[in-house]
């Protein structure tokens, strides 16, 4: 598979992700485990049809020393018993708010209640922005077809 164009070698492309990459940074120090960050960030890939930040984040896991049997059970998140309540709630907080189309009103309140019990605001404020901006990458690389495979951890 080939891209479909390279977004990112535009100028306009370069000058928004750099912007998105900002954003990021500002939220690695809200206090969420960079291990649960990146269960986020591979679910709502996953749900996305986004090979390139499934492959990513899954990578960046098990370099930062996750083990690929737990990664490998992120989409059957519910049925799996290799993670903890925490994780439970991130993973079923990424699953409404990346499908907000699929359920009328968005996140459902007992979602979030359930995400309050193991977040302060802080970490909530970061899983939010963390949820959005995924969003955002996934559908960049989705709508130009950016192919998978490739990625090396620390690559960006």
């Amino acid at each position: 598979m080939e891209a479909r164009f390279n977004y990112y070698a535009t100028a306009t492309g370069a000058k928004f992700v750099k912007h998105l990459n900002s954003a990021g940074a500002a939220l690695k120090d809200a206090g969420v485990p960079y291990a649960t960050t990146q269960l986020v960030l591979l679910r709502a890939s996953q749900i996305n049809g986004c090979g390139m930040c499934t492959d990513m984040h899954y990578k960046d896991a098990v370099h930062a020393g996750d083990r690929p049997e737990r990664l490998n059970l992120v989409a059957a998140w519910r049925e799996a018993t290799v993670f903890t309540d925490a994780e439970r709630a991130a993973l079923e907080l990424t699953e409404e708010a990346t499908r907000i189309a699929d359920a009328a009103g968005g996140v459902g309140d007992a979602v979030w209640e359930n995400a309050v019990k193991h977040y302060d605001e802080e970490q909530l404020a970061s899983l939010v922005s963390t949820i959005a901006l995924i969003n955002a990458y996934n559908r960049l690389n989705v709508i130009c077809r950016v192919p998978a495979g490739d990625y090396q951890p620390g690559q960006w």
